[in-house]
């Protein structure tokens, strides 16, 4: 396959917001399940919160460090894609996995009839795939793995299902009902902009490149973290991304968390920090950047809207989407 330029974001399909009984496709595109008890766990929570639930026929399989075979994760993919009862499809969990299958899904499908798309981390290659390629603004949003843990915070799956439902923290501040900002936040830059909201994974990002899936990043507010990366490879991911020029004309910078993203206390004498890194590499575009904002692998993970208005106030260190994708 011969290089690609960034694909230019075509005309948004949006899909509509859920209603009591609407279906939700649970899926596993990536890693498999880490506990066998988390589908009717994931299928639970859905059904509390008025839903219809399917599970994907090979949600439960394993192939090593994949759920199933690339054909089975994305046959139960394009099968809610096609599906004409599905309005959501919701991915159990991250991992690794979802590059191997993009070529093989149905966007046509996605795009001829747009549904509410869930998940984080990994499957943000399957959110930038479905924004390039079917125009479907997808939401960047914790995922049943973490919504099942007996630690989850209320604010995590009231955000989810308010955007899912287009209720009223569908729009506005992403700190509202947020409890720790003041020992998290760090404005790296100065100012205010706003823009097109592209969330997604440094490095699920990074794997994107010069393949169709790639998004031109021009006009975004561009909302990025990361988990288990040391400083040296968040500096090598950025780097390569600013030498191909992807970072041009994006109009400001909202990053969440960095977990695990730090030198053992023995190696880290002397050597960057992932905010020295995210400071220095970024810094030099001179837009605004904020640092540390809720979303990410934490507990704590805002359900960003892909595709929506949003505006980045780094005076005050906030995210404020203006418009839901969600009709």
């Amino acid at each position: 396959m011969a290089l690609a330029q960034p694909k230019k974001i075509p005309s948004l399909h949006k899909p509509t917001r859920l209603s009591p009984g609407d279906t939700v496709a649970l899926v596993a595109p990536a890693s498999p399940p880490l506990t066998p008890d988390l589908v009717p766990l994931a299928r639970k929570l859905f059904e509390k919160a008025g839903f219809s639930v399917i599970t994907g026929k090979h949600a439960r399989e394993r192939n090593g460090f994949l759920a199933g075979s690339d054909a089975a994760r994305a046959s139960d993919l394009n099968a809610a894609f096609r599906s004409k009862k599905v309005r959501a499809v919701v991915c159990l969990r991250g991992g690794y996995g979802v590059t191997r299958i993009l070529g093989r899904l149905d966007f046509a499908a996605l795009r001829k009839d747009p549904k509410i798309l869930v998940g984080c981390s990994d499957i943000s290659a399957l959110l930038m795939g479905a924004l390039t390629q079917a125009g479907m603004p997808g939401l960047h949003g914790p995922m049943p793995q973490s919504l099942c843990a007996p630690d989850a915070p209320r604010y995590t799956l009231t955000r989810l299902l308010d955007a899912l439902r287009r209720g009223p923290l569908s729009t506005g501040s992403i700190l509202k009902g947020y409890d720790e900002p003041e020992k998290a936040l760090s404005v790296l830059r100065r100012g205010r902009a706003s823009g097109r909201l592209i969330a997604t994974n440094l490095c699920s990002l990074l794997t994107l490149l010069g393949t169709p899936y790639f998004p031109d990043l021009r006009g975004s507010i561009l909302c990025f973290e990361e988990i288990g990366e040391t400083p040296f490879r968040l500096d090598r991911a950025l780097t390569q991304l600013l030498n191909v020029g992807a970072f041009a004309g994006v109009k400001g910078f909202a990053l969440g968390q960095f977990i695990h993203c730090a030198y053992k206390p023995q190696d880290a004498r002397g050597k960057q920090t992932a905010k020295d890194v995210l400071h220095e590499r970024l810094g030099q575009l001179g837009k605004p950047i904020v640092m540390g904002l809720p979303f990410g692998h934490g507990p704590y993970n805002a359900t960003l809207p892909l595709g929506a208005r949003a505006t980045l106030d780094a005076g005050r260190g906030d995210l404020v989407i203006e418009s839901s994708t969600i009709l």
